[in-house]
């Protein structure tokens, strides 16, 4: 017998052994691993297998989602990263370090190489297994419609015993019968060939737009700036159009057969991969003890009204290998250096600020402000220590500890950027503090801070 009539015969037979490979093949008595192979190059797996995931999550997304929940609200209470329940609804499955799609490509986030598994003629096996949104028909339903259809119940009666509109298995009858014959295995690989819609890169393509894009580039605009010059440029002309993240993507992602390479050089950053940014929400704490952000600190640290509340900083010398601890007080502006000879390690900072904080009378032990530099990490050990209550400002705010960022640059009078600040003493640093401690201020109506906090003092 002719060996593609056999391989019909075989399909036809799974079909009516309710897509046991095993039972089709014995039906039409082919060895099973040729028949196995056939299924597999078809995108067929034998009935009984699952194409789900194994994250733990998985399920609870599954379900909210087909509870009608929104894909972000599932993904958080599934405990699921949005990316990831992006791909499961597009039928995306993640295998190492690429990303099979439904349509067969497999994408190599590393290396940017773009695969197929099938030259076209036969969807691949992740199309045919893709687990996607529940509105979509899945082999399962299928088989029931053809068992169902073949039993002659009614369209209503196998749309209520699937959940489903009767137009929905109407439709489904009309679209993939053969001569009046619904085969389930047949409709499902027609489904996920039809899944797939082949269209090059915008700038994939040779013209008057990758030109445009690629001189610009090379003139080292931005991907922004481009996509605007457009507008203004071809204001009549739709097909001179596209958006930064197309542009970045024709860069960065070599698969796409994009912009040369060597266009990337255009780029501010210089990097070859992209850089990925996230929310606030999902940054990895800096610490391994949980920070105290400034939002939480109280309304009268904010207001300056109460004294005894202070920021405090770093200033490093050349290559970050010497440093000082400075600190402020927020209502005086009174100045107080520390001593670090050595280096700046968390352990350091800490073994200096608990006796320089401990210097002081237990009412003006407010709290500490400080931005999230690593010297703070033992922060916890020094709030134990001393009893002071330690808040972390919001990354790149400097302004929300703007008298330790003016003092800061007070203090450089003093000591130099570029200078080797281990040779300053203790005793020398107590001299500067004071002279600065002894400057009157126009923000306190001209008095100094020393004066200040001495009627502090005296006041209690």
């Amino acid at each position: 017998m002719d060996f593609g009539v056999l391989k019909a015969r075989f399909f036809e037979a799974l079909d009516r052994e309710n897509g046991s490979i095993s039972g089709a093949a014995r039906a039409v008595g082919v060895n099973g691993a040729t028949a196995y192979g056939w299924a597999r190059k078809a995108g067929v797996r034998g009935r009984g297998k699952t194409g789900t995931s194994g994250h733990p999550g998985r399920a609870e997304y599954d379900r909210l989602r087909a509870a009608g929940v929104r894909r972000r609200e599932a993904a958080a209470q599934a405990g699921v990263h949005e990316r990831t329940a992006r791909d499961w609804d597009r039928g995306i499955r993640k295998i190492g370090d690429a990303r099979l799609h439904p349509d067969g490509r497999r994408i190599d986030y590393k290396t940017g190489v773009t695969t197929t598994g099938t030259d076209g003629s036969e969807p691949s096996l992740a199309a045919v297994e893709a687990v996607l949104h529940p509105r979509f028909l899945t082999v399962t339903e299928r088989e029931m419609i053809a068992d169902m259809h073949r039993e002659g119940r009614s369209l209503r009666a196998i749309g209520r015993a699937l959940g489903r509109p009767a137009s929905t298995v109407k439709r489904e009858i009309d679209a993939r019968a053969v001569n009046g014959v619904y085969r389930p295995h047949r409709a499902q690989r027609a489904w996920a060939n039809g899944r797939a819609r082949p269209k090059d890169a915008k700038l994939a393509q040779d013209g008057p737009l990758r030109e445009f894009v690629a001189d610009k580039l090379r003139e080292r605009w931005s991907p922004e700036q481009i996509c605007n010059a457009l507008v203004i440029e071809f204001p009549d002309d739709g097909s001179m159009r596209v958006s930064p993240e197309t542009i970045y993507q024709a860069i960065y992602v070599q698969a796409r057969g994009g912009l040369r390479r060597e266009v990337a050089l255009a780029l501010r950053t210089g990097r070859t991969r992209r850089k990925p940014h996230r929310s606030p929400q999902q940054r990895t704490s800096r610490f391994a003890d949980e920070m105290v952000m400034i939002s939480e600190r109280p309304a009268e640290v904010t207001d300056r009204a109460v004294p005894g509340h202070w920021e405090g900083d770093l200033i490093v010398g050349p290559r970050s290998e010497t440093a000082i601890v400075t600190l402020v007080e927020r209502s005086t502006r009174y100045v107080m250096l520390g001593h670090l000879p050595g280096g700046h390690t968390a352990e350091e900072v800490r073994d200096v600020l608990v006796p320089l904080i401990q210097t002081l009378p237990e009412h003006l032990r407010g709290s500490l402000t400080w931005d999230q530099g690593c010297e703070m990490a033992a922060h916890k050990q020094f709030t134990l220590a001393t009893g002071v209550p330690v808040y972390f400002c919001d990354p790149h705010s400097p302004w929300q500890r703007g008298s330790n960022e003016n003092t800061n640059g007070l203090l450089r009078q003093y000591f130099p950027k570029s200078t080797d600040l281990s040779v300053h003493s203790p005793a020398d640093l107590e001299h500067v503090a004071q002279q600065l401690n002894a400057r009157p201020r126009k923000t306190l109506g001209w008095q100094t801070p020393a004066e200040r906090l001495r009627d502090l003092l005296t006041a209690t």
